[in-house]
């Protein structure tokens, strides 16, 4: 029987009441009590990293449970993170870049009802998780939520309330998992590689949704505060330029001070094309910019936090950025 490390942070999922609201006030042994059946599944040891709302996440949170996993990485065959849904996609993202070259599966998992509460998901998202850490040949890092298992870098929360809380963007599901059957869809890639760790983030990101109207003097006071910015632009990866709001030339200056900006859509299917219309050539071909392509917005954000932790030269920036990290980016 495998040897499961349930790693602990807080969310919904171990919320209570506390007169202000919900909050989390249930640790991972209270959580494991709920689910007696995991038993059958694996045996089960836990701790306890934070204990937070994952609104309140900070990136430097990802690097103390980078450590929890490190520190036990030899000790078990798999891990299961339970985290509160509000950020959880920064965080799967942010771990496939932080932990590499994985031989052992991290399913990160969390419900949108308090594993106390009457119907809640939390029971049914846990033992999904436990059954799915255990399956043979699994590898990496995934979401697992509503009987779905998607890979970390292409899980977005598109529910606020529903059951059915994560969609994989731009990527099939991983697998579907119903009770004790769980159906498969994509392959691990063999490893022969040891498993690499990172200590380092670089939050120094901003990330800018345009609108109609927006003036594009903000992009002066981001680049006197931020080393880089994701640009979500219109359709297939436009910024515009016409008349007194024109982004280009401040793109232009901001490029030239050596700020990474990647140009990413608002649209949440099919990714950027910056070379299909004049919007987006002009930026392309005039400026270093990169585009984010079918990446999701919280793995562009988390990869340049990563990428910008090790180097914030734009040559060596543009080869890591597209280099594909767990199924991260679809570009050859």
């Amino acid at each position: 029987m495998k040897k499961i490390l349930l790693i602990a942070t807080g969310g919904t999922i171990a919320s209570k009441n506390c007169g202000g609201g919900l909050a989390p006030a249930i640790t991972s042994e209270e959580l494991i009590s709920y689910i007696p059946e995991i038993k059958e599944i694996c045996k089960v040891d836990t701790i306890q990293v934070l204990n937070i709302d994952s609104t309140n996440l900070q990136p430097e949170y990802w690097l103390i449970i980078v450590n929890a996993i490190k520190e036990n990485y030899a000790k078990y065959d798999g891990f299961v993170i339970s985290h509160g849904t509000d950020t959880m996609a920064y965080t799967s993202s942010a771990l496939s870049y932080l932990i590499q070259d994985l031989d052992k599966p991290i399913i990160i998992t969390g419900s949108q009802k308090p594993i106390t509460a009457e119907g809640t998901d939390a029971k049914k998202n846990l033992v999904d998780s436990f059954r799915f850490v255990v399956e043979s040949d699994c590898r990496g890092i995934y979401v697992v939520f509503d009987g779905k298992a998607i890979i970390g870098t292409r899980a977005r929360k598109t529910r606020s309330k529903s059951y059915s809380a994560f969609e994989s963007i731009n990527y099939p599901y991983a697998a579907y998992i119903n009770n004790n059957e769980i159906v498969r869809f994509t392959k691990n890639e063999e490893i022969d590689k040891e498993v690499k760790f990172f200590n380092d983030i670089y939050p120094s990101i901003f990330l800018l949704k345009l609108v109609p109207g927006m003036d594009p003097d903000v992009l002066d006071y981001i680049g006197e505060k931020y080393e880089g910015v994701v640009i979500e632009s219109y359709g297939v990866g436009g910024i515009p330029f016409n008349d007194r709001r024109n982004f280009l030339d401040k793109l232009g200056t901001l490029t030239s001070k050596g700020k990474i900006v990647v140009i990413a859509t608002q649209v949440a299917l099919e990714g950027s094309d910056m070379s299909v219309y004049e919007v987006g050539m002009k930026a392309l071909n005039n400026y270093k910019v990169l585009q984010a392509y079918d990446m999701t917005i919280e793995a562009a954000v988390t990869k340049l936090m990563w990428i910008l932790s090790e180097t914030k030269e734009y040559d060596k920036v543009k080869e890591k950025f597209y280099t594909k990290i767990n199924e991260d980016i679809l570009i050859d």
